[in-house]
């Protein structure tokens, strides 16, 4: 089984008065792109983490039995308390974990295969989607590191674990570098 953590609890600090995941982006709110792609998947089960407005956003979601809530009332403290919120849902008997941003919509499920494929049929700890000498999110990781997330504080995400990993990591070609784009401010839209 392979999860997919879907990191949702942030404060949209870069858009004043807004929650940028409830925003519509070609008519629909922009969490759900990736979300519908996160569906499609070959991901058994979406951990979504909520915290910042987490009710609004809980309200506006597609709705899919792979799809389970945690609310991370410590999302304040930054990324990395959304991670390990959402890794307490991951069974350490799994293959895998994605670790997913919510504001990137331009990700496809082909692309999240790709990276579930690599978890299945590599011995790797990391599976990066890489474009030329770019690489970006979502990351795959295998199960064996589940443990090194603990050290992870603040607003540090799961590149501080890919640092550590990079020789044991399978870059994964991807045909573009527009889908690592993150939607952080007004004009993005």
């Amino acid at each position: 089984m392979i999860s997919a953590i879907l990191l949702a609890a942030g404060q949209s600090k870069r858009i004043p008065g807004q929650n940028k995941l409830v925003k519509k982006f070609k008519n629909k709110a922009l969490i759900n792109h990736i979300l519908r792609e996160l569906i499609k998947s070959k991901v058994d089960k979406i951990i979504i983490v909520l915290g910042y407005q987490y009710l609004k956003i809980k309200k506006i979601v597609l709705k899919n039995k792979k799809i389970f809530f945690v609310i991370n009332k410590n999302y304040k403290k930054g990324i990395s308390s959304s991670i390990k919120a959402g890794l307490k849902k991951v069974n350490k008997n799994d293959e895998g974990f994605l670790v997913v941003q919510s504001d990137m919509p331009f990700i496809k499920s082909s692309h999240i295969n790709k990276i579930c494929l690599s978890i299945r049929k590599t011995n790797k700890s990391v599976h990066l989607l890489k474009y030329n000498r770019k690489i970006g999110n979502p990351i795959g990781f295998n199960i064996s590191v589940l443990k090194k997330f603990n050290r992870i504080k603040g607003d540090v995400g799961a590149k501080y674990i890919v640092k550590r990993l990079k020789k044991d990591a399978n870059f994964i070609s991807v045909n573009n570098d527009k889908i690592f784009k993150d939607f952080d401010l007004l004009s993005d839209f």
